[in-house]
């Protein structure tokens, strides 16, 4: 016996794979290793996807070779928020990582999968991007390597590795700097747009030139292919491909649709790992509904590893595979500069999209968004009255609810939630959307700005299981609210009295929305002014702003723009949505362009004041 195990000891060497003792020592199970092979902002705009603008043969070839799931997800539409949600196994709306570019705290009950990993015997190593959204002191020394020089080869003879390899050769970025058209391989006069897009020069070039950088992304692929195939490691290895969310022309990446949350997803599994196989043969589709959520639980699964029981995702390969979910959840929560709150779930053939800030457009100005050409472009048609209603929609105020047939409707333009016929799918997904949303104890529903005084030291994940918050009574309130219907006004002005200051932000919001249906909240709007909470403070200025209280709107705004923090940055989206353009808020506002050290009141402020310019030329 002892002989029998020397000997799988110095095979599992020379393979470069390990294997663990089951109960019997005489028998083992080997750990594959497990290739993530990631892209940035991309949606599945691939050959292999029946993409034929697409010049993919690298993915293209490793569909054939393995298994292409036609319904992946990112849980959010864009990086830091989605790669959270990755690197924990846990939505970041329920962690309370949401919001784009912040540091808050993950909770010590949460672990990041290369923990896990690590602990079962694998090598994990990520080259290079982290980007968790978390507070950075939690996230020092999870990986074995995490560089620009992170690699596989230095694991121990015989251990597992889990790589990550990232590119960012398909990210936004990379239409900001134009291309001659000449020189693209791609024809922009060829360019399949969207049916809400405008046939324009330069959306038609942003485009082609985003198929050009799809098609440099694949050959990297193939690049990292053939290492491990030089290496000797392709029968030895799990291979993942996929993209962080979809992308990257304006209504992609950071929305909540197709287009922003649909990825390119393929794994290819070697014959020896075939008990993985997802009961089907390489080379085919599968069509299982998954999302980020559930990558954690599977590498889990994979490993043979038990699944901790605050996962928030279901495994879809390895012994410990679920049956397939009737449903995908997404999440928007503020991007850079912006405000928005929307949430989303998908099955098999709907989407279902809830705007909780329907007020707020869908275009709302955002600086690195629009560094690409074709973003002003579009807006610039829309304001001179050339766009169709599919066209226009994005400039316009949001319904409180969408849905959309994506088999018969994948750009997602005819909303059907106002159709009769469709009242039952309506219902089912918008019950599935508030059972989820109670399930995770979603945080997006409390201000961000509120968050150091209601958490203090301790994370929002902890936060909200402490007892503390009333999630289904606030939740109420955010729905009455998004309504918009003036029928509601008696709950909405009760709200504004409720001792959770967050019922009074969504009582405000609510008589926000209502626009001039509101006046006779007039007096009660007033008081709001001196409320505690700061964004209480600020949309119930807004919203008296709009009834005619310039005065006092303006100066509850100015107030609240003194802070370089979020409520600064909250402010500043009211003052932009109001245009208001008195001295007074310019002076605020070019002060804060010039001294603010934080990144998106900046970028909020400068906006603001080429608005002010061109309004007063």
């Amino acid at each position: 016996m002892k002989t029998k195990n020397l000997l799988l000891d110095f095979l599992s060497v020379i393979l470069g794979v390990t294997v663990s003792y089951a109960e019997n020592p005489a028998k083992k199970i080997e750990l594959p290793n497990i290739l993530w092979l990631t892209s940035e902002d991309n949606s599945p705009f691939l050959g292999c996807y029946g993409d034929t603008y697409a010049t993919t043969p690298n993915l293209d070839k490793l569909a054939s070779e393995g298994f292409l799931y036609t319904h992946a997800y990112a849980n959010a539409p864009v990086c830091a928020p989605a790669r959270n949600t990755i690197i924990t196994g846990v939505y970041a709306c329920s962690g309370g990582n949401q919001h784009m570019r912040s540091t808050y705290l993950k909770s010590d009950q949460v672990k990041f999968y290369p923990q896990l990993l690590r602990q079962a015997g694998y090598y994990c190593t990520n080259n290079q991007k982290e980007d968790y959204n978390i507070d950075l002191n939690q996230t020092k020394n999870i990986w074995d390597e995490s560089s620009a020089t992170a690699q596989y080869k230095n694991r121990k003879p015989g251990q597992p590795f889990f790589a990550v390899f990232n590119t960012t050769l398909s990210h936004e970025h990379v239409i900001h700097n134009w291309i001659l058209n000449e020189k693209l391989r791609h024809d922009p006069k060829k360019a399949p747009l969207p049916p809400y897009h405008p046939r324009t020069p330069e959306m038609e070039h942003d485009w082609a030139q985003y198929y050009d950088m799809v098609e440099d992304m694949d050959t990297w692929i193939g690049e990292k292919l053939k290492e491990l195939d030089d290496l000797g490691l392709a029968d030895n290895t799990i291979v993942f491909y996929y993209a962080d969310h979809g992308g990257i022309l304006a209504r992609s990446k950071r929305f909540i649709y197709e287009s922003g949350t649909h990825v390119p997803f393929i794994v290819r599994i070697p014959e020896k790992y075939k008990y993985l196989f997802p009961n089907k043969k390489p080379g085919t589709k599968v069509d299982r509904l998954i999302g980020f959520v559930d990558l954690v639980p599977t590498l889990l699964s994979i490993a043979d590893v038990p699944i901790p029981d605050y996962l928030q995702g279901k495994a879809f390969l390895g012994k410990q595979k679920t049956q397939n979910p009737q449903y995908q959840y997404m999440f928007r929560d503020r991007m850079d500069e912006r405000y928005d709150l929307v949430r989303a779930v998908r099955d098999q053939k709907y989407r279902y999209i809830h705007n909780y800030m329907p007020h707020r457009i869908a275009g709302q100005h955002i600086e690195y968004l629009w560094r690409a050409p074709s973003v002003g472009s579009w807006e610039n048609e829309f304001l001179n009255g050339r766009c169709n209603a599919a066209q226009c929609a994005f400039w316009l105020p949001k319904p409180a609810e969408e849905l959309y047939d994506t088999e018969n409707d994948p750009w997602e333009v005819h909303n059907l939630a106002k159709d009769p016929n469709y009242k039952d799918v309506l219902e089912r997904m918008r019950k599935a959307n508030r059972e989820w949303i109670l399930r995770i104890k979603d945080t997006g529903f409390i201000p961000e700005a509120e968050r150091s005084s209601r958490a203090g030291n301790t994370s929002f994940y902890d936060l909200m299981r402490n007892g503390s918050v009333n999630l289904g009574k606030i939740l109420n309130a955010a729905e009455t609210a998004s309504y918009g219907d003036p029928a509601n006004l008696p709950i909405l002005l009760k709200y504004l009295k409720d001792e959770d200051s967050a019922i009074r932000y969504w009582g405000a919001t609510g008589l926000l929305i209502l626009e001039d249906k509101a006046a006779p909240a007039i007096i009660s709007l007033n008081e709001l002014t001196n409320d505690p909470s700061s964004n209480v403070a600020i949309v119930a200025a807004e919203a008296i702003y709009r009834l005619g209280e310039t005065t006092l709107g303006e100066k509850v705004l100015l107030d609240n723009l003194k802070n370089d923090d979020f409520v600064c940055t909250f402010a500043l989206n009211s003052v932009d949505a109001l245009n208001i353009t008195s001295e007074k808020v310019k002076e605020a506002v070019l002060r804060i362009s010039k001294e603010s050290k934080q990144q998106y009141n900046r970028s909020a402020s400068s906006w603001i004041l080429k608005k002010w310019r061109i309004v007063n030329e």
